[in-house]
């Protein structure tokens, strides 16, 4: 899930929420019931991740979470068992499944694609069971460790973070105020220009974006939304508003149709289980891809431009209604080495599979710019193999597609960065400069604002209308 949609893997962090520490409790101690204990067979004991940094409990019926680097180990959160192999916090579900031999598994959340390897260990980490160190010297090494062991992307953006690390630790000490502390850190990533890396304390957070882009935000979605209605769908037939108006839907006068999203999630309540916004998001598909229209349809124009990300899963759904052929999206892998940036875990397929109602196979144009993040840019990905004819029309996306790694920090600040990379089928990928599109256009400037323009939308018409 994405940071920019204000939705992560709910075992990682409850906002502003501090660390419990860093010692063995009794959800790794203590022995569990009998009956709990037959129900867990085969995946109870202690598990840990190919890549992510992560030690997982699974024990007296809880699934608990371990944050570690060589240097540290603090506590995460612990989901609940709700199933045989299931266990649930904050309306996301965990299923660890254990393979034949039971010393490998595997973790799976709804809301993410694809899976994490897990391997069986005896015993925890020494660091999780001593007393975590504290103050601002050991946030501040926990803190680069984490980016030290997980970040894949310091050579593709020019960063050496060991001079880093030489350039700022000297300046932390003992009496190294929060405030301060909260400044350096902000220092020490801003130039990464990484829209998923983020320091956080409390209420207090520090971003950045590719240089040249914002971030969207609901002041630049009204307005985007605003022209869109008053100036490209004026005279379009059924225009409909779906999954708490992220997803709006029109039949444009020229027989082509018009599909804006503005989010991989927030379809449902915030407090809703994401079976909730699934559920929403085929309401939405059934509605809009009935057989009638797919059959009629001329083109799809599908706008990504404003989106603030979500789940890839939601994406890749919307994407099976897009094809009667399954493909491959792209694959997904993670940094599998503390010391060794190039080494990863072995790429997982995410499939589009065609969905079970009407689909629409003809030509598609897709809007995106650099307010395309995150889980959005995962489904402009998820197109590009599309069977049929696909033109991506407008600016380059943001370039960044990892689910985000949440790390606590001894001190209850938080850091947010990404561990993955999505693989296109050459092998490649696309953070940093971002998916670029076949056909370049401007993307709301203040220009096509001034003077009720949509370039990219007008050419998208213009390129359907030749595909006929």
């Amino acid at each position: 899930m994405r940071w920019a949609t204000a939705v992560v893997t709910a075992l990682t962090l409850t906002a502003g929420a501090a660390p419990t520490g860093g010692t063995a409790t009794a959800a790794t101690s203590a022995k569990a019931s009998p009956a709990k204990h037959a129900k867990e067979s085969g995946i109870h004991g202690l598990w840990r991740t190919d890549g992510y940094g992560t030690v997982w409990s699974v024990r007296q019926g809880e699934l608990r979470e371990y944050q570690t680097t060589s240097v540290s180990c603090v506590r995460g959160d612990t989901a609940k068992r709700t199933g045989p192999g299931q266990y649930t916090a904050d309306g996301s579900v965990f299923t660890v499944r254990a393979a034949p031999g039971r010393d490998r598994a595997t973790l799976r959340t709804d809301s993410s694609v694809g899976h994490q390897e897990l391997r069986r260990i005896k015993k925890l980490p020494a660091a999780c069971n001593r007393p975590a160190p504290k103050g601002p010297v050991a946030s501040f090494d926990v803190f680069w460790q984490s980016f030290e062991e997980n970040y894949p992307f310091f050579a593709a953006r020019g960063i050496d973070w060991h001079a880093v690390r030489d350039r700022y630790r000297p300046k932390v000490h003992a009496d190294t105020t929060r405030e301060e502390l909260f400044a350096l850190f902000s220092e020490m990533v801003a130039p990464l220009d990484d829209a998923h890396v983020m320091v956080q304390d409390g209420e207090r957070r520090f971003t950045m974006t590719r240089p040249g882009t914002v971030m969207p935000s609901k002041g630049l979605d009204d307005r985007v939304k605003k022209l869109v209605l008053e100036r490209d769908l004026k005279g379009a037939e059924n225009v409909q508003d779906f999954a708490r108006g992220r997803i709006t839907y029109a039949d444009l006068p020229g027989g082509q149709g018009y599909l804006r999203v503005s989010g991989f999630g927030g379809y449902a309540e915030d407090t809703a289980p994401f079976s909730a916004h699934l559920a929403e998001l085929d309401r939405a598909l059934a509605a809009v891809f009935t057989k009638e229209r797919t059959r009629r349809l001329d083109g799809l124009i599908v706008d990504l431009r404003i989106n603030g990300g979500g789940s890839d899963v939601l994406g890749l759904r919307i994407a099976g209604r897009l094809t009667d052929t399954g493909y491959v999206a792209y694959r997904k892998r993670a940094r599998n080495d503390p010391a060794d940036p190039t080494r990863h875990t072995r790429p997982q397929p995410a499939l589009v599979t065609p969905a079970h109602g009407p689909r629409y196979t003809g030509p598609v144009a897709v809007l995106t710019g650099g307010s395309t993040v995150s889980a959005g840019e995962t489904f402009t990905q998820s197109l590009i193999d599309r069977p049929g004819t696909t033109v991506r029309i407008g600016q380059h996306t943001q370039g960044v597609f990892s689910d985000v790694l949440v790390r606590r920090l001894p001190n209850g600040m938080v850091a947010w960065l990404p561990n993955e990379e999505f693989l296109t089928r050459s092998g490649t990928t696309f953070d940093g400069p971002g998916i670029p599109p076949h056909l370049s256009e401007p993307v709301f400037t203040e220009e096509e604002f001034e003077h009720h323009k949509d370039s990219a939308f007008d050419r998208a018409l213009k390129v359907l209308g030749r595909t006929r």
